[in-house]
């Protein structure tokens, strides 16, 4: 249940809600059209939530949400720290944008998310990007109103950032990008550490939401047209441990089951050592629960996996993935890979490449291994040289290619429930729905059906999609 701090907050923001719909409507009659936003978004699901937010509080502000940075008065950043691409992606966007600044007087430029928790990022888009209207970072989210209020206000950079803040603030504005599904915060932070990642010291410690508020919001948004939710947490698997009362991510799934209205649940992510027969049991009884889980094994090595302050070895990794074909023999398994961190040799290589073999992954998401300042593993020795990383990772990815389009065969030629999501990108004579395992299916059909779930014969694989015909 919220707290009375948290109310009193959720109330102050909007009223500076107003305080700038006051502004955009003023500056609209003078230019005589509306003020434009655009928000861009890098990173996890988690992002993409948070943004939702964001979208939310500037379309009650009266700002018209449009596509097209270049053409917005106001361009929002929510940005991301995992991997050095997404910062050299902001930076790219930033320089870009300097022009279009100097053509629009009203045009502002803001930043919010995982990198502006950075200390040395901060100064660097201070001293090279003077040309940013404001900042704020993970902890205040919920005090975007007031940070852009104050922006309006100001010809200087505004920067509202917090080290922690334990305050979980709700009933504030929200556009979901799909009005038929959501994702559902029920943990923030994270406790894990592992030297390769940023994500501890930029999110803050975890702690988990109430499960009468989760619940709640989902009622509301089966209520609003939402047919699936997917919890979210950097750990979800982890949820509850900072409960006095031992209620489990286990119990929170029985409860968020229970909701009448609500057709499909997901989560993401979970971690190995977290993982427990009593949710697979839960999974398994249930008729919402998607067979799916994207469980990340980072390397196969156990010398490198104790380097990484992962917890667990190659042989308890592979112990939770019996456990799991054993409970859900259908369930479609995905992971994420570290290629390249520092010290791997050959053997550790292979120690991957083992578990890949034996886990057969519908999917992976492999990455190069990317250095991050105020991380340990930034000042590990034994970097490994870009052309080693670079072989390792097409080799792997060749592999999981290989094993992916083999383990996608053996779904061809059933009928699925499949939640229709929009047009084809590729082919617009083409739906695009997602199914049970989360992988995508195109197929012929009325755009009437987009947000709802029908059955559909998966004829062909491709790998990472099938073609199919919807069931007549």
């Amino acid at each position: 249940m919220a707290t009375l701090e948290a109310i009193e907050e959720a109330k102050k923001q909007r009223e500076y809600i107003q305080k700038i719909k006051e502004i955009i409507t003023a500056q609209d009659a003078k230019r005589k059209k509306p003020l434009t936003a655009c928000v861009v978004t890098f990173g996890c699901q988690m992002n993409a939530r948070d943004s939702e937010k964001i979208v939310g509080v500037l379309t009650e502000a009266g700002y018209e949400i449009i596509e097209d940075e270049e053409q917005a008065d106001f361009i929002i950043f929510n940005t991301c720290s995992i991997r050095e691409n997404a910062n050299t992606r902001l930076y790219g966007h930033l320089g870009n944008l300097k022009k279009f600044k100097r053509k629009n007087p009203d045009m502002r430029i803001g930043l919010c998310g995982c990198m502006m928790q950075e200390p040395h990022v901060v100064e660097k888009i201070k001293k090279s990007y003077p040309h940013v209207d404001l900042i704020f970072g993970t902890h205040n989210l919920y005090q975007f109103a007031q940070v852009l209020y104050e922006s309006l206000l100001s010809d200087e950079l505004v920067i509202e950032l917090m080290d922690k803040n334990p305050l979980i603030v709700e009933d504030l504005p929200s556009v979901r990008k799909f009005p038929f599904k959501s994702g559902v915060n029920i943990t923030f932070g994270c406790n894990n550490f592992c030297t390769f990642c940023i994500v501890p010291h930029v999110r803050g410690r975890e702690h988990s939401r109430e499960p009468r508020d989760i619940v709640n919001e989902i009622r509301a948004l089966v209520k609003d047209g939402v047919k699936e939710v997917m919890l979210l947490g950097q750990n979800v698997n982890s949820y509850g441990n900072d409960f006095k009362d031992g209620f489990s991510f286990a119990d929170l799934l029985r409860e968020v089951d229970q909701i009448e209205g609500l057709e499909r649940i997901r989560y993401m992510s979970p971690h190995p050592k977290d993982f427990t027969r009593e949710v697979l049991e839960v999974m398994r009884d249930s008729k919402k629960i998607c067979h799916q889980i994207h469980m990340p094994l980072q390397s196969g090595s156990t010398s490198l996996l104790k380097r990484m302050n992962r917890v667990y070895s190659k042989e308890q990794y592979l112990e939770v993935v019996r456990m799991i074909r054993e409970i859900l023999p259908d369930v479609s398994l995905t992971t994420d890979i570290i290629v390249g961190f520092p010290g791997e040799t050959e053997e550790d290589f292979e120690d991957t490449c083992d578990v890949v073999r034996e886990a057969r992954y519908d999917a992976a998401y492999t990455f190069i291994y990317s250095p991050r300042v105020g991380t340990p593993a930034a000042k590990f020795p034994d970097q490994v040289p870009a052309d080693v990383s670079k072989r390792r990772f097409d080799y792997l990815l060749h592999l999981i290619q290989t094993i992916s389009a083999k383990e996608s065969l053996r779904f061809v030629g059933t009928t699925q429930k499949v939640l229709v999501e929009s047009v084809s990108e590729q082919d617009e004579t083409l739906l695009t729905g997602r199914l049970d395992s989360n992988l995508l299916v195109h197929f012929k059909g009325d755009r009437s059906l987009i947000g709802s779930m029908v059955n559909v014969t998966l004829k062909e694989s491709k790998g990472f999609y099938y073609f199919g015909e919807i069931e007549a």
